[in-house]
């Protein structure tokens, strides 16, 4: 006998209420939470949430000064804070950074991965390196960390938070390298939860859009610099495009807290992943239509930081200057 799908559906939906109903949420009160790329941007707006909700927390990044400056913004906000300069993609360094984490606080309970980066470009500027260095600290980076911490998390029954990017589920032209990159660390969050579930630890992947965060400052940007640039940061920075960055860092732990398994953060974001699933061919079309309006490909493979390349318009854009300000974006990296 065949199911109809609206019965299908109901039950799922059915399944959901009630799983979110019966959970009990995941206390943060008094748990001590390591943050890597912690220093600004997301990581910051994360540091954030989980300080307001009495989490104990670790800042991880390589910038000491950047550093300083979000434990000085958390501690004036009455957070506990510790920090540690670390290289994600370097091995020695991560086993320091757990251990530092451990003998600060007796332990970790949330292990957040959410350091990455971000090159923008035609495909044809990316060179195999581009995609291999993005991997490393995208994906393999969260894997490294994860299993070094993984005794303490299993000790605490701990959570793991990845923070992907809707990106990890719709390619995105002109973000080849870190489609493929947020894809590996989708599909590293899935693997993740189902193995350590009978260790009773947590994993929750976050899929978010565009934020407000600063971060076009910090991209590295191929091709057409300026007019790559210009597109990034102000698509970035738009009010319906892309979403507050401390509310997405409120949606992104109410997601952990809960215990969810996948959550995408924004409204675009849903909707892009919904058109992908429900029409694949149609939404890889509008994808492929949408390319050939964006810049084309120059003869130099030379990568630039988006702030070497700001414009009078870029600059002048408040909602953008405000982020930067906010995050801890405003200066050098």
């Amino acid at each position: 006998m065949r199911v109809p799908r609206r019965v299908m559906l109901l039950t799922a939906a059915a399944a959901l209420a009630a799983r979110r109903t019966l959970q009990t949420p995941y206390e943060l009160t008094g748990r001590s939470v390591l943050i890597t790329g912690g220093s600004r941007g997301l990581g910051l707006a994360l540091a954030r949430e989980f300080a307001a909700r009495g989490a104990r927390l670790m800042l991880a990044a390589r910038d000491g000064a950047e550093l300083e400056r979000a434990a000085a913004d958390l501690r004036a906000r009455g957070a506990q804070v510790q920090t540690a300069v670390a290289d994600v993609t370097d091995a020695a360094d991560v086993n320091r950074l757990v251990e530092e984490t451990a003998r600060v606080y007796g332990g970790l309970d949330v292990l957040v991965n959410n350091a990455g980066l971000i090159q923008t470009g035609p495909l044809e500027n990316m060179t195999e390196e581009d995609f291999r260095d993005i991997m490393e600290i995208n994906a393999f980076a969260p894997l490294r960390l994860t299993r070094c911490a993984l005794p303490l998390l299993r000790a605490r029954r701990g959570r793991v938070l990845i923070v992907s990017s809707v990106g990890g589920k719709v390619a995105v032209p002109h973000l080849a390298p870190y489609s493929m990159s947020k894809f590996a660390s989708a599909g590293l969050g899935q693997a993740l939860r189902a193995e350590l579930a009978r260790d009773g630890v947590g994993v929750t992947t976050v899929l978010p859009g565009l934020m407000r965060t600063g971060s076009p400052r910090n991209a590295q940007v191929k091709g057409q610099h300026r007019k790559e640039y210009a597109l990034f940061a102000t698509l970035d920075n738009l009010p319906v495009m892309s979403l507050d960055a401390a509310e997405a860092a409120r949606r992104i732990v109410n997601a952990l807290v809960r215990g969810d398994a996948e959550a995408m953060i924004g409204g675009p974001a849903q909707v892009l992943r919904y058109a992908q699933a429900l029409a694949p061919q149609l939404t890889a079309d509008l994808l492929a239509l949408g390319t050939r309006f964006l810049p084309g490909p120059t003869t130099s493979d030379r990568a630039v930081p988006g702030r070497e390349v700001e414009s009078a318009v870029t600059r002048r854009n408040p909602i953008k200057r405000d982020a930067e300000a906010q995050f801890n974006k405003g200066g050098p990296s």
